[in-house]
């Protein structure tokens, strides 16, 4: 612990393969501080998919934690799928968090072989696709490793989750992250695609800020939906791309495909900026 997972898999079962993230680096980031990451000995997880089969045998979903169990070696991946899918006969679908690196260092073949094993969707934080608003945030990816990150998991057929935090570029950046993020989204569509809104943890702010330039202003929820409409106006994918902002960080939630139901949203984000009731309260908001 702490212990990590979207929110979609708070149903299914967790099997931890790693510990932390390989890349703990993002300054807007507080989940693996506390953790140094490092692969779980193989046979600990072989014992734990045991155990795990004793509790809860028909688990048919399972999420591989922690931050980026893609990192692990071929080997050990397909030991750890073997024995899931030897173990859990009802097994349907095994995700994982993944980062740009992990999708861009395995090769699409290794990618495929990984879906055959039932490993098919995988969560990946792009965050914003512009280059200069992730460099002042760490994150170690680039407009143009996102794009390839995206173009080998769609090859390989994994669907992917992906997440874009609204407010990252702060007051002065905004339209440049925007633009690039619908840009890349429209280049390299995702299955899914979530925009959170920029929460940070009391103690990640001063490591955030010393990345920023000076006179950084964080975005109120006024300039947030301005950011998600420029967002959703920009959206035109080539293929249908489900959409969400439900994540408990955002002051309106929003749920739809793109690019059908743009105009839909977009009325939402209307009646939310002048009717400030239906948007979500401060104190029922978080990480």
């Amino acid at each position: 612990m702490p212990l990590y997972r979207p929110p979609s898999e708070g149903n299914n079962l967790i099997i931890q393969a790693t510990l932390g993230c390989s890349a703990n680096y993002c300054t807007f980031c507080s989940m693996y501080k506390t953790k140094t990451y490092r692969a779980r000995p193989l046979d600990q997880v072989l014992a734990d998919i045991d155990q795990a089969a004793h509790e809860w045998p028909t688990a048919s979903r399972i999420f591989l934690a922690d931050g980026d169990a893609l990192t692990l070696s071929m080997d050990n991946l397909r030991a750890i799928l073997n024995k899931l899918h030897e173990t859990f006969p009802g097994l349907t679908r095994v995700s994982a968090y993944a980062t740009p690196k992990n999708l861009i260092d395995k090769t699409v073949d290794e990618l495929r072989e990984l879906k055959t094993m039932k490993l098919s969707l995988v969560y990946m934080g792009i965050e914003s696709g512009s280059t200069q608003v992730l460099k002042r945030v760490i994150k170690g990816a680039s407009h143009k490793t996102h794009g390839m990150a995206l173009d080998n998991a769609n090859a390989a057929g994994l669907k992917v989750s992906a997440t874009v935090i609204l407010g990252l570029a702060g007051r002065a950046g905004w339209e440049d992250h925007i633009a690039s993020t619908a840009q890349l989204i429209n280049n390299h569509p995702p299955t899914y695609l979530s925009t959170l809104q920029l929460t940070l943890d009391e103690g990640a702010i001063d490591e955030f800020m010393a990345e920023q330039e000076a006179g950084f202003e964080f975005q109120d929820d006024d300039a947030i939906l301005l950011e998600q409409e420029q967002l959703l106006k920009l959206l035109n994918p080539p293929k249908p791309v489900i959409f969400r902002s439900n994540h408990a960080s955002n002051c309106l939630p929003l749920a739809g495909n793109l690019p059908r139901d743009r105009d839909k949203l977009l009325d939402i984000i209307t009646a939310a900026k002048e009717q400030i009731h239906l948007r979500r309260s401060p104190f029922i908001r978080g990480l």
